[in-house]
């Protein structure tokens, strides 16, 4: 059965979805936040939800504040049967949810209730976990505590960045909200209460937690390092023998918990490892700051690491 839908949503994580579901329901609306200074140069640029709306001519409607009257009075008017919301960046009043249809659902990258809030997919992977999904779930007051009426899991590997499990997990959206939108259509959705006992958060991120420690052992730094790549990105500075430091982004890296050393943690090892509390990292990809994401073969021809240098986060 199609649907009328207005699609609440800004960052790319919710681009697949959206793509899917225009090809098989209406998309009546998306709403997106407005478009913000990005870049060197500033200049105003849409969401990626917000550019593809423009792109398909859909209707678009942004604002600061979606909760304002005059707001909600438009998404009424829009008659939608019901929204997803994927992403979007504001928190949704009731009046919003019940203004946008009979059921308002939320994609969320997270096997909830494990890592509520803004960043579950680096969560997950700098804390170990060894698999992760997406839910998708009902909007209430309490930031992702909503009925949950799928989810989908997929394993994490060890060597996977943050950014390639987000775009794992976006294509995992489009099948989980067939899923739901088809129990809705059918009358049969239920939603299961989440278990409050097994409830974890994942606070927003920022760019001071992009450092890492390396008196942790070797699977905890290379979580970190993973989890935080592409953004924020784990930096640290290498002090080579001449004295010389660069700054140097770590953005991907593989533990080996059992390689054995008496180095201080931090200390370049043989074979270009690194030393960490217990055992050592692998660096696979590095970026020197302006430049590409490189592996580290491709680093140490124009910048030879010697045994003994170190790394300081």
């Amino acid at each position: 059965m199609t649907l009328s839908l207005i699609y609440y949503g800004s960052g790319e994580f919710g681009l697949p979805s959206l793509k899917h579901l225009h090809t098989q329901h209406e998309i009546v609306a998306v709403i997106s936040q407005p478009d913000r200074p990005a870049g060197r140069k500033r200049k105003l640029t849409p969401t990626p939800i917000a550019a593809w709306a423009r792109a398909h001519d859909i209707t678009l409607l942004c604002a600061d504040d979606i909760n304002e009257a005059n707001c909600i009075e438009k998404i009424q008017q829009l008659g939608a049967d019901a929204a997803v919301v994927i992403a979007y960046g504001q928190k949704l009043s009731p009046q919003i949810v019940e203004a946008s249809g009979r059921l308002m659902v939320n994609l969320h990258g997270s096997l909830l209730p494990k890592y509520r809030g803004a960043a579950p997919i680096n969560w997950a992977m700098i804390n170990g976990e060894k698999q992760t999904g997406v839910s998708v779930i009902s909007i209430v007051e309490r930031m992702d505590a909503g009925l949950i009426y799928a989810q989908a899991a997929t394993a994490i590997d060890m060597t996977e960045t943050g950014g390639e499990l987000h775009d794992r997990l976006a294509l995992m959206g489009p099948t989980v909200l067939d899923q739901v939108l088809n129990d809705f259509s059918r009358g049969n959705l239920c939603g299961e209460q989440q278990d409050e006992a097994l409830v974890t958060q994942s606070p927003k991120l920022s760019r001071a937690d992009g450092t890492v420690d390396f008196t942790l052992d070797a699977v905890q730094v290379a979580n970190r390092i993973n989890g935080l790549s592409p953004w924020p990105g784990v930096t640290a500075v290498w002090c080579n023998h001449q004295g010389d430091e660069l700054t140097l982004g770590l953005r991907r890296a593989r533990a080996d918990i059992k390689h054995t050393h008496d180095s201080a943690p931090g200390t370049i090892l043989p074979g270009n490892l690194i030393a960490t509390g217990k055992g050592a990292i692998h660096l696979l990809d590095v970026q020197v700051p302006g430049k590409r994401v490189a592996t580290l073969r491709q680093f140490i021809n124009g910048h030879p690491m010697q045994p003994g240098e170190q790394l300081r986060s």
